[in-house]
């Protein structure tokens, strides 16, 4: 009997009676003040990336609402210089086509210039976070941008767990040749640098969101990997493993119903750990040609962008950028540090 109690998917006591592990797991983090703020930020981002990918926020980023560079609204609007108006002087209302063939052209290329001239002095002087230099609305792009960077962050970081976790649990509990096998593979990987790795992977599959997903996620895996393959050869000659074993679970039973709960936290903290630096990677990637395509925002091209604003005292996309990146990034790594505690079995008879 013992041996059959033992061999239960991670039991939790409850105070009163028995329930799952991650029944167990929620009620912890439940608990966890600063984590539920933390999850509650992180879902605000989800929300807006999800509308701005259905077109609900964000749709018209492109569109050139103010003046190159517009202040934001706090500051007011730029201080206007003085132009002196230059008449050309009159001559005789002749016809010049026969000297020159871009006479008829004339007329018409003084019209679009004054229609240029109203447009442009329609357009709005201050926008609430300010206008880059085309008078784009830096709210809208750094809305668009969370939209390309998160999915990039959050799509490459699960991809790279979901690989360095499957590979890492097969070498740690079958070991032998298999381990082998995939140690071999490890080390090839681990032997390349990690910036050509990267470059090597952007040749073959050029630029775009997906393609940096893949880059990043066939090149992220092996730290995860490590990781999780050591956990594995520890916990599998546990006892409430072999007692697994003794009543006929197979293979990936005991590798993801009894091992793989005890090692979530792990695989939480390098999932965070990843999320952040690919994000970060995003921005390296997109600075250097090869991140998102020319026709996209994310925060990596903002913050490329930023750099001549910054020379003629045009801060406020590179503040925009950086305040939601910071914000997100830290609100996600606290979310996960809670969900590790909660998850950690340690802390499980604590309760």
């Amino acid at each position: 009997m013992s041996a059959v109690l033992e061999a239960r998917p991670l039991p939790a006591s409850t105070g009163g009676g028995s329930g799952s592990v991650w029944s167990a797991a929620a009620r912890r983090f439940r608990s966890d003040k600063v984590g539920m703020v933390s999850l509650a930020i992180a879902g605000v981002f989800m929300l807006v990336v999800i509308a701005a990918g259905l077109g609900l926020v964000a749709k018209d980023w492109q569109a050139e609402r103010a003046v190159p560079d517009a202040p934001p609204s706090f500051l007011g609007p730029a201080p206007k210089t003085e132009s002196i108006a230059v008449a050309a002087p009159s001559g005789p209302n002749v016809d010049i086509s026969a000297v020159d063939p871009l006479a008829p052209r004339y007329k018409e290329w003084d019209e679009a210039a004054k229609k240029y001239q109203t447009q442009a002095s329609a357009k709005a002087e201050t926008l609430p976070f300010g206008a880059d230099r085309l008078g784009r609305d830096v709210l809208a792009k750094a809305i668009k941008g969370a939209q390309v960077s998160i999915l990039v962050g959050v799509s490459a970081a699960l991809l790279a767990t979901a690989i360095g976790t499957l590979l890492g649990a097969l070498a740690g509990f079958f070991g032998g040749k298999v381990g082998d096998l995939l140690e071999w593979v490890y080390n090839v990987f681990t032997a390349i640098p990690g910036i050509l790795l990267i470059f090597a992977f952007a040749a073959v599959f050029g630029r775009g969101i997906g393609s940096v997903v893949l880059i990043l996620g066939l090149a992220g895996w092996t730290g995860i990997y490590r990781i999780v393959r050591a956990e594995f050869i520890k916990h599998v000659v546990r006892d409430y493993v072999r007692s697994a074993e003794a009543i006929g679970a197979g293979n990936a039973s005991r590798m993801f119903r009894h091992i793989l709960p005890n090692v979530s936290h792990v695989v939480l903290v390098q999932l965070s750990i990843l999320v952040v630096a690919f994000i970060k990677s995003e921005v390296i990637l997109s600075y250097l040609g090869l991140g998102v395509g020319v026709d996209e925002v994310s925060w990596g091209t903002m913050l490329s962008e930023a750099q001549s604003e910054l020379i003629l005292g045009h801060w406020w996309q590179l503040v925009a950028a950086t305040v939601l990146m910071a914000v997100f990034v830290t609100a996600f790594s606290l979310m996960t540090d809670a969900l590790r505690d909660a998850l950690d079995p340690k802390l499980r008879g604590l309760e």
